[in-house]
């Protein structure tokens, strides 16, 4: 999932090297916290937070073929 959401995120920015995920397990979800340069952020909110929204399903739709659920945090 991890891999999924790096590789999604590096695809969308100028500095794909500066792109990093930390995880947070919790008992009820899984928080991925996706960082970005400051300059990128534009691209991964997109206009009105449309790409993020897609980030973010792609991911639980991902998650529920696992069984788990998952939040998608854009630092």
């Amino acid at each position: 999932m991890k891999d999924l959401l790096i590789s999604i995120a590096q695809g969308l920015v100028d500095e794909p090297d500066k792109v990093t995920v930390t995880v947070e397990e919790d008992n009820s979800a899984t928080v991925f916290h996706l960082h970005v340069a400051p300059d990128d952020m534009g691209r991964v909110i997109g206009k009105q937070g449309r790409i993020a929204k897609a980030i973010r399903t792609v991911m639980r739709a991902a998650a529920t073929r696992q069984s788990k659920r998952v939040v998608v945090e854009i630092d």
